[in-house]
């Protein structure tokens, strides 16, 4: 069975009804990136950091995968779908898929802010005061601005070993998950899928732009490969 490593970003649970991360110059609702993703952020003001991440929690209990999450589910009976993501929500979990792997974090998961093993499943409001088992205050379990992405070896590692690339709803732009398509094999078929492909042509031996959103665009991915 031909191994197919899905990339995916912001743009894939959009349609979901999930801001992206870099909407509005680096608001997302309003609020600056920098002020609440990164450690320096978290010991000014634990509270905002808090309050953005509850939210972000809450509103991803509101939502439900699209059918761009259901139609990589429908792949897997032909094919191995490994799924690599930079997003923190369980869409693609809860569409199905069964081999998903987190670059960023998961927003339904929390840990020690001092030991990054004593991970729990959070998902309620996150509050000063709420204490890991090592007495230490729990902390979302978010890779923030600044700080070491723990599964990149791994993501790399899956990379390599593809036979079809397809990256979906990402600028790929944001290091260090954009290095990620430096990894494949020469002449590895590459599939972008995006409505603002920021990719070239020239720079691939084997790129298929489908210049689509989420849904559209992997629909029109299942007819190729099928």
């Amino acid at each position: 069975m031909r191994k197919i490593v899905v990339l995916t970003g912001a743009g894939m649970s959009a349609e979901s009804g999930l801001k992206t991360f870099r909407d509005a110059n680096g608001l997302w609702e309003g609020d600056d990136v920098m002020e609440v993703a990164s450690t320096k952020c978290w010991y000014k003001n634990k509270e905002l950091v808090l309050e953005f991440y509850n939210e972000r929690r809450s509103q991803l209990l509101k939502v439900e995968p699209n059918n761009a999450h259901k139609l990589l589910v429908d792949l897997e009976n032909k094919y191995n779908i490994q799924v690599v993501t930079q997003n923190v929500d369980d869409l693609h979990e809860r569409a199905g898929s069964s081999n998903v792997l987190h670059l960023h974090g998961e927003l339904f998961k929390v840990k020690s802010v001092s030991n990054d093993k004593l991970v729990y499943k959070w998902k309620k409001d996150l509050k000063i005061g709420d204490k890991a088992e090592d007495g230490n205050q729990l902390r979302p379990n978010i890779v923030w601005f600044g700080e070491a992405v723990p599964m990149l070896d791994k993501a790399i590692e899956i990379t390599k070993k593809a036979d079809i690339l397809v990256i979906i709803g990402t600028s790929m732009q944001v290091y260090p998950a954009a290095s990620l398509i430096h990894y494949i094999q020469p002449d590895t078929p590459v599939y972008f899928i995006d409505p603002k492909p920021n990719i070239s042509q020239n720079n691939y031996n084997n790129l298929t732009i489908i210049s689509e959103k989420a849904s559209v665009g992997v629909e029109k991915l299942v007819k190729l490969l099928n």
